[in-house]
Protein backbone atom coordinates (compact mmCIF):
# COMPACT_ATOMS: atom_id res chain seq x y z
CA UNK A 1 0.00 0.00 0.00
CA UNK A 2 1.10 3.67 -0.96
CA UNK A 3 0.37 6.56 1.01
CA UNK A 4 -1.16 9.22 -1.28
CA UNK A 5 -2.37 13.00 -1.00
CA UNK A 6 -3.28 12.88 -4.78
CA UNK A 7 -6.66 10.96 -5.16
CA UNK A 8 -9.40 11.02 -4.02
CA UNK A 9 -13.35 9.71 -3.54
CA UNK A 10 -15.83 11.30 -4.47
CA UNK A 11 -19.59 10.58 -2.80
CA UNK A 12 -22.67 11.71 -5.03
CA UNK A 13 -26.23 10.69 -4.93
CA UNK A 14 -28.38 10.54 -7.62
CA UNK A 15 -32.56 10.32 -7.94
CA UNK A 16 -32.66 6.97 -10.13
CA UNK A 17 -30.34 4.60 -11.94
CA UNK A 18 -30.32 6.48 -14.92
CA UNK A 19 -29.45 9.88 -13.76
CA UNK A 20 -26.55 7.75 -12.02
CA UNK A 21 -25.24 6.25 -14.90
CA UNK A 22 -25.26 9.10 -17.12
CA UNK A 23 -23.59 10.52 -14.68
CA UNK A 24 -20.94 7.95 -14.51
CA UNK A 25 -20.86 7.45 -18.00
CA UNK A 26 -19.88 11.10 -18.74
CA UNK A 27 -16.99 11.50 -16.02
CA UNK A 28 -15.94 7.99 -18.01
CA UNK A 29 -15.60 9.55 -21.29
CA UNK A 30 -13.99 12.56 -20.45
CA UNK A 31 -11.27 10.99 -18.51
CA UNK A 32 -12.27 13.27 -15.21
CA UNK A 33 -12.69 9.62 -13.36
CA UNK A 34 -11.33 6.63 -13.61
CA UNK A 35 -14.13 4.56 -11.64
CA UNK A 36 -17.70 5.46 -10.37
CA UNK A 37 -19.69 2.61 -8.67
CA UNK A 38 -23.36 2.48 -8.23
CA UNK A 39 -24.71 1.73 -4.85
CA UNK A 40 -28.60 1.33 -5.06
CA UNK A 41 -31.05 0.92 -2.45
CA UNK A 42 -30.17 4.26 -0.64
CA UNK A 43 -33.09 5.90 1.14
CA UNK A 44 -31.95 9.76 2.43
CA UNK A 45 -33.50 11.55 4.96
CA UNK A 46 -33.60 15.20 5.10
CA UNK A 47 -34.18 18.56 5.67
CA UNK A 48 -35.05 20.30 2.14
CA UNK A 49 -36.59 23.99 1.69
CA UNK A 50 -37.91 23.79 5.81
CA UNK A 51 -39.42 20.56 5.56
CA UNK A 52 -38.39 17.04 6.19
CA UNK A 53 -38.25 14.72 2.82
CA UNK A 54 -37.17 11.37 2.47
CA UNK A 55 -36.15 9.74 -0.88
CA UNK A 56 -34.74 6.41 -2.73
CA UNK A 57 -31.31 7.39 -4.18
CA UNK A 58 -28.29 5.95 -5.71
CA UNK A 59 -25.22 6.31 -4.20
CA UNK A 60 -21.98 6.92 -6.53
CA UNK A 61 -18.75 6.38 -5.39
CA UNK A 62 -16.43 8.06 -7.72
CA UNK A 63 -12.46 7.54 -7.33
CA UNK A 64 -10.62 10.02 -9.00
CA UNK A 65 -7.59 12.57 -8.59
CA UNK A 66 -7.49 15.45 -6.41
CA UNK A 67 -6.42 17.56 -9.88
CA UNK A 68 -9.38 16.85 -11.44
CA UNK A 69 -11.74 16.91 -8.78
CA UNK A 70 -12.97 20.70 -10.19
CA UNK A 71 -13.73 18.74 -13.45
CA UNK A 72 -15.36 16.71 -12.09
CA UNK A 73 -17.86 18.47 -10.16
CA UNK A 74 -18.37 21.17 -13.02
CA UNK A 75 -19.60 18.29 -15.20
CA UNK A 76 -21.50 16.52 -12.11
CA UNK A 77 -23.18 20.41 -11.97
CA UNK A 78 -24.53 20.51 -15.71
CA UNK A 79 -25.80 17.33 -16.05
CA UNK A 80 -27.50 16.89 -12.40
CA UNK A 81 -31.07 16.91 -11.90
CA UNK A 82 -30.92 18.10 -8.69
CA UNK A 83 -30.62 21.71 -7.90
CA UNK A 84 -28.23 21.43 -5.27
CA UNK A 85 -26.37 17.77 -5.80
CA UNK A 86 -24.57 16.05 -2.89
CA UNK A 87 -20.94 16.05 -3.79
CA UNK A 88 -18.53 15.34 -1.43
CA UNK A 89 -14.78 14.62 -1.33
CA UNK A 90 -12.90 12.08 1.08
CA UNK A 91 -9.17 11.98 0.38
CA UNK A 92 -7.76 8.61 0.26
CA UNK A 93 -5.09 8.54 2.32
CA UNK A 94 -3.43 5.10 0.68
CA UNK A 95 -4.03 2.65 -1.31
CA UNK A 96 -2.80 -0.37 -3.35
CA UNK A 97 0.04 1.16 -5.48
CA UNK A 98 -1.25 -0.21 -8.67
CA UNK A 99 -4.57 0.58 -8.67
CA UNK A 100 -3.57 4.28 -7.87
CA UNK A 101 -1.31 3.83 -10.69
CA UNK A 102 -4.46 3.09 -12.73
CA UNK A 103 -6.64 5.57 -11.35
CA UNK A 104 -4.19 8.03 -12.57
CA UNK A 105 -3.57 6.93 -15.63
CA UNK A 106 -7.52 7.13 -16.63
CA UNK A 107 -8.22 10.14 -15.87
CA UNK A 108 -5.27 12.05 -17.29
CA UNK A 109 -6.63 13.96 -20.84
CA UNK A 110 -5.04 12.04 -23.17
CA UNK A 111 -5.35 8.99 -21.54
CA UNK A 112 -5.73 6.09 -23.31
CA UNK A 113 -8.33 3.47 -21.55
CA UNK A 114 -6.58 0.50 -20.08
CA UNK A 115 -8.37 -2.69 -18.66
CA UNK A 116 -9.26 -2.37 -14.75
CA UNK A 117 -6.99 -4.21 -11.76
CA UNK A 118 -9.74 -7.05 -11.23
CA UNK A 119 -10.28 -7.28 -7.56
CA UNK A 120 -11.12 -11.40 -8.14
CA UNK A 121 -7.88 -11.95 -9.40
CA UNK A 122 -5.31 -14.17 -6.23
Amino acid sequence: MRRTVHHCLLLVTAPDRKSARTIARALLESHTAACASLLPGLESHYRWKGRVESSKEILLLIKTTRARREAVEREILAIHPYETPEIIELPIASGLDRYLQWVTDNVQASAVPGPKPNPKRS
